[in-house]
This record gives C-alpha cells, sequence and structure tokens, in this order.
C-alpha cells in the first residue's frame, strides 16, 4: 500500500500498523478533548461522557425529577442521532465507491463546530433559550466525532471514550508485567503488543492535552476558538474528500476521451 494512497484505503479496515489511522486517532483525540473543554464552559457538562448521562438520568428519574431526566435523555438522544448520521455517512461512501466518507463528515463537523460558536457567543445574550439547542448541538457533533474514528478502525479506537482507551492501556500494562517463569508449549505466552499500548498512551495523553489546550482557548479567545479546531478538523477531511474528487474527474476526462 504506497503512502500516497494510505489515508483513502482506511474504510472499515483499521489495524494497529496503519500509521495514518493512528494518526488520525491521536488527531481526533486531541480535538475531542478541546471540544469537550468548550462544552463545558459553556453548558457545565462534558458532552462526550454518555455513561455520566445515563446514570444521571436514572438518578433524576428515580428521585423523581422528571424534567431534569427527560433532558439527559434527549442528550443522549442526539448523541445517538450524531453517530447514526456519521454512520450513514461513511456506509454511503462505501456503497458508492469512494473512499472520502468519514472526510466528508469531519467537514461536516467543522461547520457544526462552527455554528457552536454561534450559539456559544449567543448564550451571552439569551441564555435560556440558547442553552438546550447548544447542549444538543454539542452532544450531535461528539456522537460524530467518536464515530468516525470508531468506524474506520473496526471498533479499535475511540476518540471520546476515553473509559475503554484507560481499560484497554490497563490490559496491555497487564501482559506487559506478567512474567511466566515456564514455557508451557500447550498454553499460549503472554505477550504485550507494544504498537496498541503506545497507541492507546497516545490517544489519553492526545485528549488531556487537547482539554487544556481548550480550556485555556476557550478561557482566552472565548467561543471563536472554534474557528482553529474548525480548520483542523477540515483540513483532516479535505485530503480524502479530494482524492475522490480527483479520482472522479480522471475517470470522467478518460469517459470523454473514449468517446
Amino acid at each position: 500500500m504506497s503512502k500516497r494512497t494510505n489515508i483513502t484505503r482506511l474504510l472499515d479496515r483499521g489495524r494497529f500498523n496503519d500509521r495514518t489511522l493512528r494518526h488520525l486517532g491521536w488527531s481526533m483525540a486531541f480535538i475531542a478533548g478541546a471540544l469537550n473543554a468548550g462544552g463545558f464552559l459553556a453548558v457545565h457538562r462534558y458532552t462526550s461522557h454518555m455513561s455520566g448521562i445515563v446514570s444521571g438520568m436514572a438518578d433524576e428519574f428515580a428521585l423523581g425529577e422528571v424534567t431534569l431526566g427527560l433532558s439527559l435523555l434527549v442528550m443522549l438522544l442526539c448523541f445517538i442521532a450524531g453517530a447514526m448520521h456519521s454512520s450513514w455517512l461513511i456506509l454511503w461512501a462505501r456503497r458508492q465507491r469512494l473512499r472520502g466518507g468519514y472526510g466528508v463528515s469531519m467537514m461536516e463537523e467543522a461547520g457544526l463546530l462552527l455554528l457552536f460558536g454561534l450559539l456559544g457567543a449567543a448564550l451571552s445574550l439569551h441564555k435560556g433559550f440558547f442553552t438546550p439547542l447548544t447542549v444538543m448541538l454539542l452532544c450531535f457533533i461528539m456522537g460524530m466525532h467518536n464515530t468516525i474514528v470508531t468506524k474506520l478502525s473496526g471498533g479499535l479506537l475511540r476518540s471520546t471514550h476515553m473509559t475503554g482507551i484507560a481499560t484497554d492501556i490497563g490490559i496491555e500494562l497487564a501482559k506487559l508485567s506478567y512474567y511466566g517463569r515456564e514455557s508451557m508449549p500447550k498454553v499460549k505466552d503472554v505477550r504485550a503488543n507494544r504498537v496498541k499500548l503506545r497507541t492507546y498512551l497516545l490517544i489519553l495523553l492526545s485528549f488531556f492535552g487537547g482539554g487544556v489546550v481548550g480550556a485555556l482557548g476557550f478561557k482566552h479567545m472565548g467561543y471563536s476558538f472554534t474557528l482553529p479546531l474548525a480548520l483542523l478538523l477540515f483540513l483532516l477531511g479535505l485530503r480524502p474528500v479530494w482524492y475522490d474528487v480527483r479520482l472522479r474527474f480522471r475517470l470522467w476526462r478518460i469517459q470523454l476521451e473514449s468517446h
């Protein structure tokens, strides 16, 4: 597989030895960490944390706070809707023999990020009206964001779900530290996957680094900090989309010349 077309051949074929997939994983984790910080600034909630949302929803219903419970249910449904939408784009691209489905999803998410910036700025003027819309949009964005890397890696990687990443780090560290004194021919040796471990550690650190940068960025720049985040996401998605555009244009020219 050539380096030039590597990024176009990731659809549902993720492997840890694919350098492009690993780069995409930590880049998306960095953006997710920054977005999480921006979401907390806007609505005082971490909108990627669906475990907390579901637990909070159960608590609110148990305490009889039906309105709060329903609001958390809406957040969960918006996250699921974002995941569905992003998956639909990638599946559609595969059926059309395109490689830019996840690129289109990234570019669309970049546009939604800019919309989040506008809604965030409007919160200071009409907080009561714009807060629910902002929360729903953020959950939708985070659902899209997590799905892109999850889909491309075949479920091997997550960009927002650090609970799973931390669990996988623990599993690989256990394998790495396990010491077997005797070789047992009928039992498979315990071996850590060092590439996996490095990838998981890098994603965790990238998410943390993105959170620090996002918190500082939103603190000093306000919601205009969504501009560099949206630009980075747009550029990540542009390459595979541009590959498809050039390929289709080349095929169109060949068809014209043949006639």
